[in-house]
């Protein structure tokens, strides 16, 4: 077998190892759920916030981006009882319940966080109330960034329109990009993805040392989603057996299956910063006589080390 394939497998095989032994499927269900309940107070504080900042088609746009990645049948009825929420009047920005919004919003940032800190084999080390502060800056963050992406959804044709005189081939762009929006969720998509494996575990690591596993992830997340969407329309039998529940079922066990892959990109790219530190080690190992054995311990040590972190115990 060649070096690379066979590093290949190594890789997977240590990166699906870890994910069974560490408790990866419960923690991908931990995500699973939390980020269900965390969608709608997500969007609760953002239309709020949104409307603070101006931007009122946030809703409009913040449906479009979070759904339109998922399969017709299950991103339909929760967009549905997700825009009947919005619609329902509230209060301004620091009302109680625009506040605890962002707070059970910013659960689904600390259920990644704590998937990531697993996942990379570090320890968080920082204070509960830090990295709950981190978290619901996370929140206002991604509010702030669909706030944007909705203003200029908004001013860009009437931009195209006032400057047609001047710039004629500013609206076929505009027209272009309006007929691959799909590009631009898969963009906001990575970019999310990059920032959560870069700063929401303990430790640092180099955009190098997450993108593998980002790549992996996206790709995944599309077949995973096209093969469940296709199981759906051929063999699912969720409305019998759930009844009323089907559509909240089906949203869950999707969200199930993006967890699981979530957190096996980055099982995957500590598995790869894991055989890059033993090789590192071994060949300081073999410049001195004897070699002694390296352990599981001591790789996890290095792995952990190389991310400026403390190992999990």
């Amino acid at each position: 077998m060649p070096t690379a394939l066979r590093l290949l497998y190594k890789v997977v095989y240590d990166a699906i190892l870890h994910f069974t032994l560490d408790d990866g499927w419960a923690m991908a269900s931990h995500v699973a759920l939390s980020t269900l309940l965390a969608i709608f107070p997500f969007l609760i504080f953002g239309t709020a916030l949104g409307s603070f900042l101006g931007a009122d088609q946030f809703a409009d746009t913040a449906v479009h981006l979070i759904f339109d990645t998922w399969p017709e049948s299950i991103a339909a009825p929760i967009s549905r009882e997700v825009v009947a929420v919005l619609t329902i009047p509230r209060g301004g920005l620091a009302t109680v319940s625009v506040l605890a919004a962002a707070y059970f919003a910013s659960n689904g940032v600390e259920a990644l966080r704590v998937s990531l800190n697993r996942a990379y084999r570090v320890a968080e080390t920082r204070w509960w109330y830090v990295t709950r502060l981190a978290s619901l800056g996370f929140v206002v963050l991604g509010v702030v960034a669909l706030a944007a992406i909705s203003i200029v959804l908004v001013a860009a044709p009437l931009a195209v329109r006032a400057t047609d005189q001047w710039i004629p081939w500013l609206g076929y762009v505009y027209s272009l990009v309006l007929e691959w929006g799909i590009f631009g969720t898969i963009i906001v998509l990575f970019v999310g993805l990059l920032i959560a494996h870069l700063w929401l575990p303990a430790g640092h690591r180099r955009i190098a040392d997450v993108m593998p596993g980002i790549v992996l992830t996206l790709v995944a997340w599309t077949v995973g989603a096209y093969l469940f969407a296709s199981y759906l329309a051929a063999f699912s039998t969720y409305v019998k057996t759930y009844a009323g529940l089907a559509s909240i079922m089906i949203a869950l066990v999707f969200l199930y299956i993006v967890g699981v892959i979530f957190i096996l990109g980055a099982e995957f790219n500590a598995a790869l910063l894991k055989f890059r530190v033993k090789r590192l080690i071994l060949d300081r190992l073999r410049s001195e006589k004897p070699m002694p054995a390296t352990s599981d311990s001591m790789e996890d040590e290095a792995i952990a080390r190389e991310q400026g972190a403390q190992v999990r115990r």
